[in-house]
């Protein structure tokens, strides 16, 4: 089996080219797996996963237990508000413990950046990071990434919009570093108060008006607006950034070519995407949905490769 570069997954800026396209050519695999009527395979029989979340998540926490288990991987779940974090426990002492059970790779999501690097640093587990505050998500960039390759038969070359709240996104930044890796050009957008004043140093566009962003790329990756990341307000309310940046298939429809509509989730519909734009024929958000299990379960299975 060829192997990963790295024993973790803590985030796209450390891993190479050829990571991920070993990632997105084992996915290819288990993406035919889990649309067969029998979706299970052994290849993780004797692994066992713990899902360490410190902050609350829905659709990933349940795409990673869904590889895991189509993996045959035995996995177990902590959630932080139940747990002895309450208490006082330290982070480094909340893992142990669970390691001390003989836990063989740790799928961590966490509040404060760098908390999966640290771990990374004092535990011998494989560590995936599900999502460190306003980082870092790979898991989240990759999916993406092999949604565009399967829709646009690559991602060289093609120009790839990222829409709405850069500042708050940690999907922002791990999408950006996988496609520039794979060859794409990368263009923000946004309101000026919701772009971070160094994202140009990162080699990629800059555009304030929604409709030249979306004249000039291939692919909309629109962001959610992460009220809940927010300590002050960063425009004056969400019906005037729907206003300014929200898209609707009246909007994609006026465009003078078809574009591919991505979203993360989850869609805070009539603000950045409208129903109609969402679940019109430019949107492939359920097909990022049916990938991210396909490239969680190739990820999982190339690092269980080095346990």
């Amino acid at each position: 089996m060829s192997r990963l570069s790295q024993k973790h997954l803590l985030g796209i800026k450390d891993i190479t080219r050829q990571d991920i396209e070993l990632i997105f050519e084992t996915a290819d695999n288990f993406k035919d797996v889990i649309n067969r009527p029998i979706k299970k395979v052994p290849s993780l029989r004797d692994v066992t996963v713990a899902n360490v979340f410190f902050e609350n998540s829905t659709r990933t926490r349940l795409s990673f237990e869904l590889a895991q288990k189509r993996l045959s991987a035995d996995v177990i779940n902590f959630s932080a508000s139940n747990s002895s974090v309450k208490k006082g426990e330290t982070l480094l002492d909340t893992v142990n413990n669970i390691l001390a059970m003989k836990v063989d790779m740790i799928v961590m999501r966490h509040a404060s950046p760098g908390a999966p690097h640290y771990l990374s640093r004092h535990i011998k587990a494989n560590i995936v990071n599900a999502g460190d505050g306003t980082h870092e998500h790979p898991t989240q960039a990759l999916l993406d990434t092999f949604s565009i390759r399967e829709k646009l038969g690559g991602v060289e070359g093609k120009k790839i919009a990222i829409i709405g709240d850069i500042l708050h996104s940690r999907v922002a930044l791990s999408n950006i570093f996988a496609l520039q890796k794979l060859g794409a050009k990368v263009m923000v957008c946004g309101p000026p108060t919701l772009l971070p004043k160094y994202i140009a140093q990162l080699g990629v566009q800059v555009e304030l008006d929604v409709m030249k962003a979306l004249q000039w790329c291939d692919v909309a990756n629109v962001l959610r607006i992460q009220l809940e990341r927010q300590q002050i307000k960063y425009f004056p309310s969400l019906r005037e950034y729907s206003l300014y940046y929200g898209i609707t298939k009246k909007i994609l429809d006026s465009l003078k070519k078809q574009i591919v509509i991505m979203h993360p989730g989850p869609i805070n519909r009539g603000v950045e995407l409208s129903s109609d734009a969402a679940d019109s024929h430019h949107s492939i958000i359920l097909d990022q949905v049916e990938n991210g299990v396909a490239v969680r379960m190739a990820v999982m299975y190339l690092l269980a490769g080095q346990i």
